[in-house]
């Protein structure tokens, strides 16, 4: 028996009969192909032509969110994890010697780490709390509120220089112009709070932190979405009390004809997101006289709350003024908050760490500590994410004998409330406080954390820019879910 091929068939399929005919079918196939992926995209926030009346409003998370509410209390200048939380009895050890042949080489900002000694703390550490965790002198109140810490001892980023590592922190990237955490979280969720701007941020000097408003910024994102910055002092929101000798009907008719001028204005320049965040903004401002005087004014706020802040003493008022503000406008449905501390790189302690840890832990301690007392009998530590930490750490070495370098290998953050475990300690760096050894954590998984607890898919919440799908971890990001209650 003779085994024959199977017979096929002509296909009855059109078949192109030149390179023009090819080209322009493979071309239709490929926008098939597009149409498919855009209608399988994963949930996104915010579209920009979803709602040009209001780009705030508020949206459903990507799944039940642990938080409602962030607030990132960052510690400008990079603190020092080895002479605040992260205990290294070694250091003590081998002071004075330089560190040891088994280490690799870190490349610092300073550039000087062959032969540089290793430096002793000039604090001192004890355990504290039920759950027994390591804080030394320096923040002796926030030892008081440690057993509702989550302290990460892992944490590593990629900027060696202040202004990249604090931009890193606060977008995810070294480099300038993307769009910030805060930004990100009112893409994807909007504002509840129709007074009130949903991101808003503090600082206790003028100065401003290294990449000054990019930090708080939207990039390539629509301007709507960029933190508000408010003054310090008594009055932090300027020009809110509208001219006495100007009525609220009379105001609403300027303001409408305001507006009606810029929407004509708007109706030739669809794509300029700066006009329509100022016409939102107009609108927003109109309805924060109402509301905005009492958010901060902070008169009715009893003496033992404002003892409890540190606004009895001088030292700790700026700070505990700040403290207490970000708590009644979280309470007052703000979304995310950036608390500075030590604002313009101020822990920034090359020379002289002890001196200049002393300063800004004593303006900070109080005021965080309370901060995090009053959230919890308020009932609000449970889903507000409370943030501790700055861009960086401080390396074990000393180039100038009494002062510690950048170190990004390997620092030190804290969580409070939101979702994370209290009393809990997680990843460790090794005997001197170097490097990160156990369950490292970039910035990216921390970001990817953060969208996490507030209900948002940082893989799924993307924003298309130059024809990709960007995303604030980028191509990275792993949820740290040992930290997760």
């Amino acid at each position: 028996m003779s085994l024959r091929r199977p017979l096929i068939r002509p296909c009855s399929v059109d078949v192109p009969t030149s390179r023009r005919d090819f080209l322009a079918r493979a071309g239709g196939g490929m926008g098939a192909l597009a149409l498919a992926a855009m209608m399988g995209r994963p949930a996104k926030g915010h579209e920009p032509d979803d709602d040009p009346v209001n780009p705030l409003a508020a949206r459903p998370p990507h799944f039940a969110p642990r938080a409602k509410r962030v607030v990132w209390l960052f510690m400008d200048g990079g603190p020092s994890h080895i002479d605040m939380f992260d205990y290294k009895p070694a250091l003590e050890k081998y002071a004075g010697e330089p560190l040891p042949p088994s280490f690799k080489r870190p490349i610092t900002v300073m550039g000087v780490t062959s032969g540089t000694p290793l430096m002793a703390t000039p604090r001192q550490f004890a355990r504290h709390g039920q759950s027994g965790q390591w804080v030394s002198d320096l923040y002796p109140e926030v030892a008081k509120v440690v057993d509702e810490l989550c302290i990460v001892k892992s944490c590593v980023a990629d900027g060696l220089t202040h202004v990249a590592a604090v931009t890193q922190a606060h977008t995810g990237s070294i480099l300038l112009g993307r769009p910030s955490l805060g930004a990100w979280s009112l893409y994807g969720l909007g504002s509840e709070c129709e007074d009130l701007p949903g991101f808003i941020v503090l600082a206790d000097a003028p100065n401003e932190p290294p990449g000054g408003p990019s930090n708080w910024g939207t990039g390539f994102m629509p301007a709507a979405y960029q933190g508000t910055r408010l003054a310090q002092g008594p009055q932090p929101i300027l020009n809110i009390n509208p001219a006495t000798e100007i009525g609220p009907s009379r105001q609403r008719g300027e303001l409408a004809f305001i507006q009606k001028l810029n929407n004509r204005f708007a109706q030739e320049r669809s794509d300029d997101n700066v006009l329509e965040a100022r016409v939102a903004a107009y609108e927003l401002a109109f309805r924060m006289q109402a509301k905005a005087p009492q958010a901060v004014d902070l008169a009715g706020e009893t003496e033992e709350t404002r003892r409890l802040y540190g606004l009895d003493h001088e030292h700790t008022a700026t700070n505990g003024r700040n403290c207490l503000l970000a708590r009644r406008l979280l309470e007052r449905g703000v979304r995310f908050v950036q608390v500075y501390m030590g604002s313009g790189s101020q822990r920034d302690a090359h020379t002289d760490l002890n001196g200049n840890h002393t300063r800004f832990c004593r303006e900070s301690d109080k005021p965080i500590a309370g901060f995090i007392k009053d959230l919890k009998r308020r009932g609000m530590l449970n889903d507000t994410l409370v943030i501790w930490g700055g861009e960086f750490g401080r390396t074990p070495m000393s180039e100038t004998g009494n002062g510690r370098d950048h170190n990004p290998y390997g620092y030190t953050m804290f969580f409070a409330g939101g979702g994370t475990k209290p009393g809990f300690s997680f990843g460790q760096t090794d005997e001197v406080g170097l490097y990160a050894i156990e369950n490292k954590v970039h910035l990216h998984d921390i970001h990817a954390t953060i969208l996490h607890l507030i209900g948002l898919d940082h893989e799924g919440l993307t924003f298309q820019h130059n024809g990709r799908d960007e995303r604030l971890t980028g191509t990275e990001g792993e949820i740290i879910r040992g930290i997760l209650t």
